[in-house]
């Protein structure tokens, strides 16, 4: 069965989406506008109870979340594509470890300057000078901690491109993009070169180019 995935459109569903072609995984999109009200539709809340994006349906039924999705089609799909859990444990639990530093560490303050900065007035709010400055300079700290771990290897896990990498390509694409604030990842000679590294990887040019 084809993996369909709802919401293509938003950061976290591409998250989804460069695993899947990662991994070589047959999918088709269905479009799901947030703005409108899609995600608040009943059709849409039966997939998806908190009505967020993005949702996943395959043959063993439906999942959300897209960290939980990613890795369940990296272990699902362990044989193919890409090894984006590495080839031991060790290299396992440091991809989780860094995928956990992803949600509680980077996301939060990155997440806070895309919707102050980039999607304020879709979501009808007054951008926060000082959640932005705040969330920058925690956002820094995080890098800072980055900057020591990558001049150690070529990736957050080692020298292999995992899950916890991939993580990391939507909102960071958003920091350097539509939010501004590319000289945070530039100012970071290994943190530069680490995202020239994942961002020039073929699946995510091919996210970008649909």
């Amino acid at each position: 069965m084809v993996v369909k995935v709802y919401g293509p459109d938003y950061a976290s569903t591409k998250r989804v989406i460069a695993c899947l072609i990662e991994k070589e995984i047959e999918f088709e999109t269905v479009p799901i506008n947030i703005f409108n009200g899609d995600t608040k539709k009943p059709e849409f809340l039966a997939l998806q109870p908190f009505g967020v994006v993005p949702v996943i349906e395959d043959e063993d039924g439906t999942l959300f979340e897209s960290r939980a999705i990613i890795r369940y089609c990296a272990q699902k799909y362990e044989s193919q594509g890409t090894a984006l859990f590495g080839k031991t444990s060790r290299e396992r639990g440091l991809v989780e470890q860094w995928l956990e530093v992803e949600a509680h560490n980077f996301h939060p303050p990155v997440y806070n300057l895309v919707v102050n900065i980039m999607f304020s007035s879709q979501l009808g709010i007054t951008p926060d000078p000082k959640v932005i400055e705040e969330s920058e300079e925690k956002l820094g700290k995080v890098l800072d901690i980055y900057e020591m771990r990558l001049s150690r290897n070529k990736y957050l896990a080692g020298d292999f491109f995992s899950l916890a990498d991939l993580s990391h390509l939507p909102f960071t694409q958003y920091l350097v993009g539509g939010v501004g604030k590319e000289y945070m990842i530039r100012g970071r000679k290994h943190v530069s070169a680490w995202w020239d590294n994942i961002s020039n990887r073929a699946s995510w040019k091919k996210i970008l180019q649909l």
